[in-house]
């Protein structure tokens, strides 16, 4: 293998001196100019007929250099971080130290990896756990989100638009006179006071009839998506086109007839309340198991570095953006909408992530110090409820859900059953 030697040089940071030969550095020369001559012409040659000698005669000996380690980067550095077992945590940095026909390649690759662990006091963990009272008012709570689905929706013309109303809008925004992208709409559904637009503008929609036309005023935040519109004054013309208000239906035993399974107000509330402790019980259960992981937190001693951080939090990120996809919004016009920025969704994260890095170190620890094993008959039966989840064949998600990657997680959840039964529960 071309991996030469492994340095310790920081703290869960190490360089490997990775050498390629000239004989692997001809052969990757060698398909460089073949992939390249068919774009290169020279007089007297027809255009990608020119011989190799005389295209690096005439445009210099390292002409297919670049493209050459370009081909033997990936095989090489990833075999050579392969051979060092090290587990490497970020894309490393790479330099190529020294290149020529006659030497080779030396290249320098300094990767970051996972800090060594330590961990101790982790069984008999104390914690208090406390199930909510369900109230007579929790219960008329949820007895109204019937009353909702049963609303009936009535159109407002005797006055003008409140907040809590849902108004039905056309608007255009500008800047210093001229219509700015992304600042129009028409038939757009608007509930004021929900905060969905930047500050000012729902509550200038307040006090207007249904019929008018009219203009705002706002400034957009300074941390705003859109460059140009960062802490700019801007106008809006709007068209109030409607006004409509919900109203709620009184419960009684005829709406419960219609839309439960029940006949009375009192069985329907009695449902109800059995549920709300049911969730109320498996909040105080969620409760422990998070006091839990914050012990187990604290206890972990770990020179953890940032680059880990980062990697979880761009991960957050990414889900964000496939939560956002079926919905038919990108990212980008998720932060114009909400006045955020990359930054700020990131900074949002950077407490979660930091948190959810330490305990999966920590519980990946504990697993090997107590030598949580994962049988086949377990992992198979992973992979078969992924299958089901997803509604997809046990070999799809096979081919793309590697095994051992899987068996961590199995065993990272063993774990946590285990610090649970070792737990004192108050």
């Amino acid at each position: 293998m071309s991996l030469k030697s492994v340095n310790n040089v920081a703290v869960n940071k190490y360089e490997l001196a990775i050498e390629i030969s000239p004989e692997a550095f001809e052969d990757a020369l060698q398909k460089a100019y073949l992939k390249a001559k068919k774009n290169i012409a020279l007089p007297g040659f027809r255009k990608g007929k020119a011989p190799r000698k005389i295209i690096e005669k005439t445009y210099g000996d390292n002409v297919f250099f670049e493209d050459a380690v370009n081909i033997l980067y990936a095989p090489e550095v990833n075999g050579a971080i392969d051979e060092s077992k090290l587990e490497i945590v970020a894309q490393p940095e790479v330099e190529v130290e020294e290149i020529s026909k006659e030497a080779g390649v030396k290249i320098k690759a300094t990767v970051v990896v996972k800090p060594e662990v330590e961990i101790d006091g982790y069984k008999g963990i104390e914690v208090t756990k406390t199930v909510a009272e369900v109230t007579d008012e929790d219960v008329n709570k949820e007895a109204d989100k019937l009353r909702e689905k049963n609303e009936r929706i009535i159109t407002v013309d005797d006055r003008a638009a409140e907040l809590g109303d849902d108004v039905t809008i056309d608007f255009e925004g500008f800047k210093d006179g001229v219509a700015f992208d992304g600042g129009k709409a028409e038939d757009f559904e608007l509930n004021l006071g929900s905060g969905q637009f930047i500050p000012g503008f729902e509550d200038q929609i307040v006090g207007h009839n249904a019929g008018e036309s009219f203009e705002i005023n706002v400034t957009f935040p300074e941390e705003y998506q859109v460059e140009e519109l960062k802490g700019a004054p801007a106008v809006f013309k709007i068209n109030l086109k409607a006004i409509s208000k919900k109203e709620l239906p009184e419960l009684d035993d005829d709406m419960v007839k219609d839309s439960t399974e029940f006949d009375t107000v009192d069985e329907y509330k009695a449902d109800v309340r059995k549920k709300l402790e049911e969730n109320a019980q498996k909040k105080a259960d969620a409760d422990v198991e998070n006091a839990l992981f914050d012990k187990v937190i604290e206890l972990l001693k770990a020179d953890i570095p940032q680059e880990m951080y980062d990697n979880r939090t761009n991960e957050m990120v990414s889900e964000l953006e496939q939560r956002l996809r079926p919905q038919g919004i990108t990212l980008d016009l998720y932060l114009q909408y909400t006045g955020q920025t990359l930054d700020s969704v990131k900074k949002a994260y950077a407490e979660q992530a930091q948190k959810q890095v330490k305990l999966r170190l920590a519980l990946e620890k504990i697993s090997q110090l107590e030598n949580v094993e994962v049988t086949d008959e377990e992992l198979e039966a992973e992979f078969q409820k992924m299958a089901d989840t997803y509604s997809l064949e046990l070999d799809q998600v096979k081919s793309f859900v590697g095994a051992d990657e899987l068996k961590k997680d199995v065993a990272v959840s063993k774990t946590v059953d285990l610090i649970k039964e070792a737990a004192v529960i108050k």
